[in-house]
């Protein structure tokens, strides 16, 4: 219990002077009260009650005047995630082997693809965290880009239709446009602000960033958007752009003079937008790209302190309250007293 006003308490010792200077005047000493003992039906014994209610209503609404508080305090975590959008080449030369660094045998460029990103959304236990505190979407590209999965915190769900994916292998729909993919993750993220996410509450209460992560094996060749453009896009509406070329590529991403032209324009955008741009190979190359970005990429937790005050000035405000009503309705009824 807290006061607001503490300095109130100051009237309790000035109304007690003045309640005792009071009771000092209008007296009238007498011998005995004997020849009055049955004047009153007995209720002089009853005269000290209408003071007393004064007294206590007064010290009530002193009380009151100081405004008493009740409180406690509460510490919140409050996260504040990030809307990843996951971009995902499926055209046919995802079908093609990576080398293993360790020698153990194969696998295509899709399988390993489908396995890190699922591993960077829910974590491995070792490598990769997992983003549990994040929205995140999926967008596929072939020679179109499809949406898969809006921005969710449902990554269960997002999980499962990742490890469903597959290599688009109808001739007419083949080709590499992640112009077109990151268009579409872009204008996704920017009205994100826009969009009510019902999962979105449960999960992160603000957005500190916006990203996207492009994972490719070849150059934009079909689509309505060069890379160029879409990446401007990006960086006007304040979203990185983390790019990732996966191939047999042995070249230093550091190193502009040693990237291909399609590496080129990756490296550019990631740039611009604020991101970066790596090569991976294999497996394990591929796994460093993603624990990369998902360091540079880190949810933030701030605790907040929650105070929280309850009045309870209203109770002694009302006890005093009906304390003098009282002593007024006895002092003009019952214990009435001539002047």
């Amino acid at each position: 219990m807290s006061f607001v006003w503490p300095w109130a308490f100051i009237f309790i010792p000035l109304g007690i002077w003045v309640f005792y200077q009071k009771s000092r005047c209008g007296s009238l000493n007498v011998p005995s009260l004997s020849l009055w003992k049955d004047a009153d039906g007995g209720r002089g014994r009853y005269l000290f009650m209408v003071p007393l209610l004064f007294a206590i209503g007064a010290v009530l609404l002193i009380f009151a005047l100081a405004r008493p508080q009740a409180g406690s305090e509460q510490s919140v975590d409050v996260k504040e995630g990030i809307a990843i959008e996951m971009l995902v080449d499926v055209s046919s030369s995802m079908d093609m082997n990576l080398s293993a660094a360790d020698g153990s045998a194969s696998r295509s460029r899709m399988e390993v693809a489908k396995e890190l990103v699922v591993h960077f959304i829910q974590g491995d236990g070792d490598q990769l965290a997992g983003r549990p505190s994040d929205l995140i979407g999926l967008i596929t590209f072939a020679r179109y880009a499809d949406t898969r999965s809006p921005l969710t915190s449902g990554h269960e769900a997002l999980a499962q239709i990742v490890k469903n994916l597959e290599i688009q292998e109808r001739p007419n729909e083949d080709g590499t446009a992640y112009g077109d993919a990151l268009a579409l993750a872009a204008a996704r993220l920017r009205h994100l602000d826009e969009l009510k996410y019902s999962s979105s509450k449960d999960v992160a209460d603000d957005v500190a960033s916006k990203v996207i992560i492009l994972l490719t094996d070849g150059e934009n060749n079909s689509g309505k958007h060069l890379p160029e453009e879409a990446g401007g896009l990006a960086k006007e509406w304040g979203i990185k752009i983390y790019a990732i070329s996966l191939g047999d590529s042995q070249g230093d991403s550091g190193s502009y003079d040693n990237l291909n032209d399609s590496e080129r324009v990756l490296d550019h955008i990631a740039r611009e937008t604020g991101g970066i741009f790596r090569q991976a190979n294999d497996y394990e190359s591929l796994q460093a790209v993603y624990q990369e970005i998902g360091q540079l990429e880190r949810t933030k937790i701030k605790t907040r302190q929650l105070n929280k005050v309850q009045e309870w000035f209203w109770l002694p405000l009302v006890l005093g309250l009906t304390c003098w009503l009282t002593a007024l309705t006895l002092d003009a009824t019952w214990l009435r007293t001539a002047p």
